[in-house]
């Protein structure tokens, strides 16, 4: 199996569609989640809203240069979410990053195999299966902070 086959399987399998190493994926945690549990604040951690946008905003910014552009995401910047205050506005953000997410798999699978050792922005980023590899691992630790605000939600609402 090529290693842009094996990355773009692992990112579909924890951002769109998976079932095999979580169980779940990000789609299925947060397409039918309503708005106001997904901007409940449990105790001083992030929201569900919070940590979507936090993972898009990385999902959307290494898409970017996988389409010829520029990186041009800082770090300080990844938590600096709109507010949530209607279901539009959730619905929103899910609709963003679960297009997002199809399009960087799109992407991925049709990545020349030679390009992921190529350099990345910017030398100091490391080349294209870093930032790959690192995003895919990014979102399974936040898919699993999702699970546990998820259930302490539903835990508060019995």
């Amino acid at each position: 199996m090529k290693l842009t086959t094996h990355l773009t399987n692992r990112f579909r399998e924890i951002f769109l569609n998976g079932q095999w190493v979580t169980g779940t994926n990000f789609r299925e945690q947060i397409i039918d989640l309503s708005w106001e549990d997904a901007i409940m604040k449990i105790d001083s951690l992030n929201t569900i809203a919070d940590l979507t946008f936090h993972v898009h905003y990385y999902v959307a910014g290494i898409l970017n240069v996988l389409e010829g552009g520029k990186l041009e995401i800082r770090d300080k910047n990844s938590f600096d979410a709109p507010p949530i205050n209607h279901s539009q506005d959730w619905k929103k953000l899910v609709g963003i990053f679960c297009r997002d997410a199809e399009k960087f798999a799109r992407r991925l699978e049709i990545m020349p195999e030679e390009d992921l050792t190529k350099i990345f922005a910017e030398r100091k980023y490391g080349d294209y299966l870093r930032n790959i590899d690192a995003l895919i691992e990014h979102g399974y630790y936040h898919l699993g902070q999702i699970i546990l605000i998820k259930k302490m939600i539903l835990n508060k609402a019995q």
